[in-house]
């Protein structure tokens, strides 16, 4: 393990990341869909909550390969715009789409600085994006976004209790996070922003534990230094077991 450890610091200088990060590299060029804690199922089990129909105008905040975006399309019938910051994602989803002929919308670009109009959607849906993105800014323009009486709804990373400085760089640096957020963080940034009825659950599924297998859509040419990426990451998954973990995050623009 001590051997691995030092290898795999010797890839990430290799490595060119994407967004800094060599986690997200892995990612996109993994094309890993169903990634954040509980995958599509608990997504599915969190989209039964919400009114969602043929009428709702939905946008899903870094998209990936587009796997929720067509959930929604296919299940409910919704009106579904995907937007994702890396082109690889961006290409994959769009591939995705086409394959399964749904009318969603993929677009590349930042939450942080959206081009879309002002009060467009009835919700607004993110999974593990905003510990990678400025989440005040992020959750600006989703309120923003969202027609009055819209939804936010989202699985994000929470931490149950402060990294020590030195550890916490280490886990922004491998994964590319901006931030690690407490709960009571998220409540506070939600009420800032302006909404209410702010709810925060924490599910029975621990962050070690995905219902679904995830699903791959590999680029062609994959640096072989990014297959040691999974193996650290689910190190530090058990080397963090019950610090890091997630919340479900809802809250209404009214």
């Amino acid at each position: 393990m001590y051997y691995f450890h030092i290898m795999q610091k010797r890839y990430i200088k290799k490595v060119v990341p994407i967004g800094q990060s060599i986690y997200l590299d892995f990612l996109s060029k993994f094309g890993v869909s169903g990634a954040h804690p509980g995958g599509i199922n608990l997504t599915k089990e969190i989209l039964l909550q919400e009114k969602i129909d043929r009428t709702s105008h939905i946008l899903d905040v870094g998209c990936g390969t587009g796997q929720t975006a067509a959930f929604l399309a296919a299940q409910y019938g919704a009106k579904v715009t995907g937007i994702d910051v890396n082109p690889i994602m961006v290409e994959k989803a769009r591939m995705r789409i086409a394959q399964l002929q749904l009318p969603v919308k993929i677009i590349q670009g930042s939450i942080e600085e959206c081009i879309l109009e002002d009060e467009a959607f009835d919700f607004i849906i993110s999974e593990s994006v905003l510990a990678f993105a400025n989440a005040p800014k992020s959750l600006m323009e989703i309120l923003r976004l969202l027609k009055k009486g819209g939804r936010f709804v989202a699985n994000e990373l929470t931490m149950n209790e402060p990294l020590e400085a030195a550890l916490q760089e280490e886990v922004k640096q491998f994964y590319g996070f901006n931030s690690l957020l407490l709960e009571d963080d998220w409540v506070h940034l939600m009420r800032n922003t302006g909404f209410q009825n702010i709810q925060i659950h924490r599910p029975q599924y621990s962050l070690l534990e995905n219902h679904t297998i995830p699903e791959f859509h590999y680029s062609e040419n994959i640096e072989p230094e990014l297959f040691m990426v999974m193996m650290e990451h689910f190190n530090n998954m058990y080397k963090y077991e019950g610090i890091m973990d997630y919340r479900i995050l809802s809250g209404t623009k009214m």
